[in-house]
């Protein structure tokens, strides 16, 4: 019964993963647009015959979907060697419909990289080091990064854009509160909050929210303030000692839960995913919440807004950076290890990556890019929003850490699930954290032994020597 009901399972997964691929954004070819590069036989080749060789392209990003779409059209159009490329935007399930796509060898030939080491150990990603040019290499030398670009010596991928995570509000509503700039403290943060709520409570107006449906409600602010306020570590690891330790997190989950019990966190939150949060927002009746980079481009598009609002460093216990705001990025595209069309598959990633295509991308606000040689020479993006988004000293690509493969193992709720009970019911937070340690150091230890992530402890790590990297602002 129960691998009848696996078998269930995986079968409504791939017809999923093929439905979305079969309704994506961009180019629908004939003939052979179901096929994907996983295919033994080659598709058919550019020559004399004039035949198209077809590539298929999957990403997960719906906020610049039009944009990428144009691209691919210049792509198919101007490049000279008879390339076709699909791209298809894929849904929710975009990380269970990769898996199901190479295990049923329906992959496609050029993909976006949802978890670098996990596809890299199970064979997905082919290594691109004989294609690029000694000069991409240089562009791109000092953001590689082992376990996110590379394992081994081996490059699979490359950065684009990174998220900087930032503190959102409201710059309206902090007027009308008659507060003059923006909380740099945890305990001004909570302050601030209840201030906006006793002011437009009457009018469904409160002063914070997350989307605390799913784990990531706390996982933004909680991944936006500790490292701010650590030299150790992000995502609860510990890059000095090599094990987890939650403990980063307390002061960011007390004040959630001040605001919890106060009634300045908007009702309903434990039930809110993070568009209906945004659309809150658009419509002013949010006073502050933290999520990345990504927000400019939701509010120009995807939610239009006549709002005042801006983005803030975070705010720390202390008021001040004491280690170095995490980028979330380094990895972005790779070509399927078993695409019967690698030299055709590279040329088109080749094109994504060019200095012209990410410079562009950039100013037109639809990502903060990590490339130094863009940041040096691109326009500053006039999108509204984005100007509080651009990398400053503080912000800092982090090295990989093992939390992925960790998770894999570990026994009972997911750390950040944990810390959203605390904020939604109270507790002790010192047993939520000592639990939380004990658990994932437990996992940590065999996913180690297992082979799963070969991340030690660095003792020298200071998160302060990540600073200055990609700004100096």
């Amino acid at each position: 019964m129960q691998k009848k009901w696996l078998l269930v399972l995986v079968s409504s997964l791939l017809i999923m993963a093929l439905a979305a691929c079969s309704s994506n954004t961009g180019n629908t070819t004939t003939g052979d647009s179901g096929k994907s590069g996983n295919s033994s036989s080659p598709s058919s080749s550019s020559g004399s015959s004039g035949t198209k060789t077809k590539i298929v392209y999957w990403t997960p990003d719906r906020h610049d979907a039009e944009f990428m779409k144009g691209k691919v059209d210049q792509f198919n159009k101007t490049n000279t060697d008879n390339i076709e490329v699909e791209m298809s935007v894929m849904g929710d399930n975009y990380p269970q419909a990769v898996d199901i796509a190479f295990a049923s060898q329906q992959a496609p030939d050029v993909l976006q990289i949802d978890d670098f080491e996990t596809y890299v150990k199970k064979g997905y990603l082919a290594p691109i080091n004989d294609y690029m040019s000694d000069e991409m290499k240089k562009t791109f030398e000092s953001v590689i990064i082992e376990h996110k670009n590379e394992i081994d010596g081996k490059i699979y991928t490359l950065p684009n854009t990174g998220q900087t995570w930032r503190l959102i509000y409201n710059v309206d509503l902090f007027k009308r509160a008659g507060i003059a700039n923006p909380p740099t403290t945890l305990d001004e943060l909570v302050e601030d909050a209840k201030l906006i709520t006793d002011l437009g409570k009457a009018e469904g107006i409160y002063g914070f929210a997350s989307p605390l449906k799913g784990s990531s409600g706390f996982g933004r602010p909680g991944n936006t303030v500790a490292p701010a306020s650590t030299t150790t570590g992000v995502d609860g690891y510990n890059y000095v000692t090599g094990e987890f330790d939650f403990g980063m997190y307390k002061d960011i989950a007390l004040a959630m839960r001040k605001m919890v019990e106060s009634g300045s966190m908007m009702p309903g939150v434990e039930s809110l995913d993070i568009d209906p949060l945004r659309a809150q927002f658009a419509q002013g009746k949010i006073g502050m919440y933290f999520n990345h980079s990504g927000e400019p481009g939701v509010y120009k598009g995807q939610f239009p807004t006549t709002i005042n609002w801006a983005a803030a460093q975070p705010p720390t216990q202390s008021g001040q950076i004491s280690g170095a705001s995490q980028v979330i990025g380094g990895s972005y595209i790779g070509i399927n290890a078993n695409s019967a069309n690698k030299d055709a598959a590279w040329k088109f990633m080749n094109y994504i990556y060019s200095v012209d295509l990410q410079t562009e991308y950039f100013e037109q606000g639809y990502g903060v890019s990590l490339i130094p040689t863009v940041l040096a020479n691109a326009k500053k993006p006039e999108i509204p929003g984005i100007a509080g988004f651009l990398p400053k000293k503080y912000d800092a690509i982090y090295p990989a850490n093992p939390m992925s493969a960790t998770e894999s193992q570990v026994e009972g709720s997911k750390w950040a699930e944990s810390f959203v009970k605390f904020v939604m019911v109270g507790g002790d937070v010192g047993q939520t954290i000592t639990d939380l340690n004990t658990r994932y150091n437990t996992a940590l230890k065999q996913a180690r032994d297992s082979g799963l992530t070969t991340i030690e402890a660095d003792p020298s790590f200071n998160s302060l020597n990540l600073q200055g990297k990609l700004s100096n602002e």
